[in-house]
């Protein structure tokens, strides 16, 4: 869970996850970025590791982005499953623990994520939502997901050190669908209710949006994914 300037939503979000995922039976661990935080964001997770919570804290000097968060506490993570999820509470801790159950229980190989089907966000951000899950689709087709960013997403460690995941920003999401898609995982989706935000403020504006669309573009045409298909066809090989 990387956490920017996060006080206000983790205060509730955090302590709910762990307490969704205990009542169900399952343990869970925790890995709780401060994502270079200007606030008392770190402080705030420290405090809940040592009431006895299943968090592990993880510090991130500067903010290099929603990735990099992810990317820099994978490293700390120990189950077979790893899942990341935005620290706002827009989806349920109870939903996060009804995808695992589903997730873990499948046949084959898959990766679980999340469709926010009913959202609170606003007209603006849907249309933002209609636009750019449409482009996914329009570069990829065959995606399987029009809500390419809905989180938490949740697959086996084996299939995400395959995926040699290395957006930095926002892009990490659709990165992660794309490879899995590339990989024949299978997607596996839950549809659920996204709430407005606990608390703190949206880190996605509208040139977020804008930046989206360019680094697709990027992503498509560009070396890395390249690259990283030939690495894939050689390891089947």
């Amino acid at each position: 869970m990387p956490c920017y300037n996060e006080e206000e939503s983790i205060a509730y979000t955090i302590p709910r996850l762990c307490r969704e995922f205990e009542r169900a039976g399952i343990r869970l661990e925790l890995v709780a970025c401060d994502n270079g935080s200007r606030d008392r964001t770190g402080e705030i997770i420290q405090k809940f590791r040592e009431a006895g919570l299943p968090v592990v804290p993880h510090h991130v000097e500067v903010n290099k982005g929603y990735g990099n968060g992810i990317l820099e506490s994978l490293d700390r993570c120990t189950a077979p499953w790893i899942g990341f999820i935005p620290a706002d509470g827009q989806v349920d801790a109870e939903d996060v623990v009804r995808l695992y159950e589903s997730v873990s229980n499948a046949r084959g190989p898959v990766v679980g994520k999340v469709h926010r089907r009913f959202r609170l966000d606003g007209t603006r951000r849907a249309l933002i939502s209609v636009l750019y899950n449409g482009f996914m689709r329009l570069l990829w087709p065959g995606l399987g997901t029009f809500d390419v960013n809905g989180s938490p997403k949740i697959a086996r460690r084996v299939d995400l050190e395959r995926m040699d995941l290395q957006s930095r920003d926002w892009l990490l999401d659709p990165e992660m669908i794309i490879k899995a898609h590339l990989m024949g995982l299978k997607l596996f989706e839950i549809n659920v209710f996204s709430r407005m935000r606990e608390g703190g403020t949206s880190h996605v504006q509208t040139t977020t949006a804008l930046q989206f669309f360019s680094r697709l573009i990027q992503f498509k045409f560009g070396r890395t994914l390249k690259v990283w298909k030939r690495q894939l066809r050689a390891s089947v090989a």
